[in-house]
């Protein structure tokens, strides 16, 4: 007898009118707190999707440009042409590099003193370029952040005045279907698209957050190569001086 009943009150719901459940309906509907809101979150969603495009780009950019770097310097860097490696690191190709960025700083001391100073002065600088680049690294991350952990709770607010509106929608035209549907509907798409835009912000910052980890890790082992590089050369140098005064 339940499942009949049931059943019975499903077929007769379904005969009712049900104005309310189109994207057009449910829009026409809504109030201006929650068309407000869905707005704002389909800005969250672009701003987010923009984000994610310009740093694919900016990553790719700067890993191929610090490949093709690493393989043009590193005959300078075999010969001990500390001013030749240096001028190719400044070169306008090498620009968005992140290993431009590194090569820079610590050529750039070595240049003026190939010795145990030159060395503990590239340190400082190499470290502060890695630094740097890692923050550009991070552009947008905050816009990501803010999206995945807020998009919720923006869509949840327009809930609320989803809910309100479905039982203005009781109280004016009785407890029916069609009577409080499009409220409803609104409610659950605010629910919804704010949890979609959640989902879509916390994938890209996880993926881009994973990259420059990796990006960090390849500046953490250029800079041991560039510093056992550097302390062989100038232990050489230092050798040859040594020879020649005698």
């Amino acid at each position: 007898m339940l499942l009949l009943h049931t059943m019975t009150t499903i077929a007769l719901a379904v005969e009712e009118e049900t104005s309310g459940f189109t994207m057009r309906e449910i829009w026409e509907a809504s109030g201006p707190i929650a068309r407000g809101v869905i707005v704002i979150l389909i800005l969250m969603l672009l701003w987010s999707c923009y984000v994610g495009i310009e740093r694919f780009i900016a990553f790719h950019r700067a890993r191929k440009r610090s490949m093709l770097l690493a393989a043009e310097v590193v005959a300078h860097l075999q010969q001990g042409n500390v001013e030749a490696a240096h001028k190719l690191s400044k070169d306008e190709r090498f620009k968005a590099a992140y290993l431009g960025s590194l090569l820079r700083a610590g050529l750039a001391e070595l240049e003026l003193r190939q010795d145990d100073i030159g060395i503990d002065n590239a340190k400082r600088a190499v470290e502060k370029a890695i630094g740097e680049e890692l923050s550009k690294g991070r552009r947008g991350f905050t816009i990501l952040a803010t999206t995945g952990s807020t998009a919720p709770f923006v869509g949840l607010f327009g809930t609320v005045f989803g809910v309100i509106n479905a039982f203005q929608g009781m109280a004016e035209a009785g407890a029916g279907l069609a009577a409080i549907s499009a409220g409803i509907a609104e409610a659950l798409i605010t629910t919804g698209v704010g949890i979609g835009v959640a989902i879509i912000g916390v994938w890209i910052y996880n993926y881009y957050n994973q990259r420059l980890d990796k990006v960090g890790d390849e500046l953490a082992s250029s800079e041991a190569d560039f510093f056992d590089w550097a302390t062989k050369l100038v232990v050489e140098r230092q050798e040859a001086a040594a020879k020649a005064g005698k």
